[in-house]
């Protein structure tokens, strides 16, 4: 019986079979990667999103760098202690126009020796004070900077009485007052105003009046004309309300004239 002859394949069918199995192994070692490029990208598509919260803008800073006076102008003020402590008087001073843009800046000696720098609120410290403003020349200078012009501030009562100035009530945009931003008609606090109507924090540790200033300004400027036309209202408002007293007035000054004519003749 004759022994078949065992096949032998050609080199090159050989060569073509190994490099046909390599490219399946190559192709099956690549189909169980197929999430990494996913990955990949997916982080890409984060990056974005995690670079636009890391530099996202500060809606407090300027869009501009104009400091020229406009006519609003926003007041800050932080106050230091003296006489027994108790008593505030005015440390400093910050105006800044309506793009929040400062105008004036001035740490400010008070008449009465200081006794308590209330540094953690006010950030002032003794060395602030040693160069600083006389405080008659920073009352003039401010004075000057908001005549004629609408006033924003918050609580700007207690700003006007440390620089014991006065400033038309027609011409103030107290954010402390104004009604919508009241919770059950009373005051807020211009941190939170600012947290819930701004998005941003404030006051967190010593006070920044540029900040604060700046924070009032814009509190205003977002409500602007809301609050234009609640001012005109109640100003018309006012004006019925004294023409109505003038009309009963003059009505009982003219019955009480006529019961003398009557009398008379």
């Amino acid at each position: 019986m004759k022994k078949q002859k065992q096949t032998q394949l050609n080199p090159n069918w050989l060569q073509l079979q190994q490099k046909l199995n390599g490219s399946k192994a190559s192709r099956a070692f690549k189909s169980s990667d197929e999430d990494t490029p996913e990955s990949i990208l997916g982080k890409r598509k984060e990056r974005p999103d995690e670079e636009s919260n890391d530099s996202q803008i500060n809606p407090l800073t300027p869009v501009n760098a104009d400091s020229s006076l406009t006519d609003a102008v926003g007041m800050d003020c932080e106050m230091v202690g003296v006489g027994q402590g108790n008593k505030s008087a005015l440390g400093r001073v910050t105006l800044v126009n309506k793009w929040g843009n400062v105008i004036y800046d001035e740490f400010v000696r008070p008449i009465e020796r200081v006794v308590d720098f209330r540094t953690k609120i006010s950030g002032i410290r003794p060395r602030d004070l040693r160069k600083a403003k006389d405080f008659w020349a920073a009352q003039k200078k401010v004075s000057e900077l908001i005549n004629g012009r609408i006033l924003v501030g918050h609580a700007l009562s207690n700003d006007l009485k440390a620089l014991l100035l006065s400033h038309p009530k027609k011409e103030i945009r107290d954010t402390s007052e104004y009604q919508p931003f009241l919770r059950s008609n009373s005051r807020r606090a211009l941190r939170h105003l600012a947290a819930e109507h701004l998005g941003v924090t404030i006051q967190t540790g010593e006070h920044c009046p540029i900040e604060d200033a700046r924070a009032a300004m814009l509190l205003y400027q977002r409500n602007k004309k809301e609050w234009e036309k609640s001012i005109k209202d109640q100003f018309r408002f006012n004006q019925k309300q004294r023409k109505l007293k003038q009309k009963k007035k003059q009505k009982i000054e003219d019955a009480s004239n006529a019961n003398h004519v009557e009398i008379g003749s």
